[in-house]
């Protein structure tokens, strides 16, 4: 599976990224980076990193929006993802460079290239996706599904009552997404608040983890550490956090993890205490929109699974 990722790198952007490239099943072939957990140069240095954790071979790195399409970008999620953006855990400087185009210019130079063959998986706001459609119209047709991380449609939300943080992040960018015309899955709070990474699970993790994957699992263990006090103190989880990003790429990689329905849905980009939300219309005459598939069940035990098992080794793979 050819895939065009786009990410905030914090932590579990970080995470979302080596479950990929430990997993034969994805081919990245291009990554875009957006403002979110932190700006976007940040997240592109972070994710050039990553690729060295991993002894990745040299996919191409481009740094995009500094800002949401409309007002400002508020700043680093330190309180989640620390001061670095990946919980204050500090990495070898890397010798990769970021790619020097223009976000948009990127993304449709590789749907060119793979036309009918990739699958874009969002995992911050959708800043860049939304600028790519207005500049060439054409990448919604060029796309052979979206897989986007972001929203809730019965969940509260995580930085307003009703808002997720991608799309409350920018959510003229997702309408626009919503409107496109893509087919559109939307892995959101509904399920991935009810994942849940254990420390018992890093635990089993370090005893059971390959050769290959030493230096991953070990940047994970630190990583892990700030998000879990970063969760403790937001939603008051004990030594466990939401899979938010893994659990978008595993879905769009495995099956079985997620059960998703299609709603027409849109956006609403006012509201004082709306700004964000996800709007759903199940009537036999609904309000315009899009047809965009939500996840609203997932099978908790399996996610985990398949999340270590890009980590352990091969002979070990049994119940954890």
């Amino acid at each position: 599976m050819k895939v065009l990722l786009d990410v905030d790198t914090g932590v579990d952007d970080a995470a979302a990224l080596l479950y990929m490239l430990f997993k034969p099943q994805y081919e990245i072939v291009g990554i875009g980076t957006v403002c979110g957990n932190v700006e976007a140069q940040l997240a592109a240095e972070n994710t050039l990193k990553i690729l060295d954790l991993a002894d990745a071979p040299d996919i191409p790195v481009a740094a995009g929006a500094e800002k949401p399409l409309r007002g400002r970008w508020p700043g680093r999620v330190k309180e989640i993802h620390g001061d670095n953006g990946l919980g204050n855990t500090e990495l070898p400087r890397t010798g990769r460079s970021p790619v020097k185009e223009e976000i948009e210019d990127f993304y449709m130079r590789l749907a060119d290239k793979y036309a009918g063959e990739l699958t874009l998986i969002t995992l911050g706001p959708l800043t860049n996706v939304a600028r790519t459609l207005e500049k060439y119209p054409a990448f919604a047709r060029k796309i052979r599904r979206m897989v986007m991380m972001g929203g809730t449609i019965a969940m509260r939300g995580n930085v307003s009552p009703t808002g997720e943080a991608n799309v409350t992040g920018d959510p003229e960018a997702c309408d626009k997404v919503f409107l496109s015309g893509m087919d559109v899955t939307a892995v959101g709070l509904d399920v991935t608040m009810k994942v849940r990474l254990k420390r018992e699970h890093m635990e089993w993790l370090n005893r059971r983890r390959s050769a290959r994957a030493a230096k991953a699992v070990s940047f994970l263990n630190r990583a892990l550490e700030y998000y879990w006090y970063g969760n403790q103190m937001q939603n008051y989880c004990i030594d466990d956090c939401p899979l938010h990003d893994p659990l978008a790429a595993m879905y769009a990689g495995t099956t079985g993890v997620l059960r998703t329905e299609t709603r027409r849905a849109r956006v609403e980009c006012e509201g004082t205490y709306t700004r964000g939300m996800i709007v759903t219309d199940l009537r036999e005459h609904p309000i315009p929109g899009g047809d965009i598939h939500f996840a609203v069940e997932a099978d908790a035990d399996r996610a985990i699974r398949e999340f270590l098992s890009a980590f352990w080794e091969e002979e070990s793979n049994k119940t954890v």
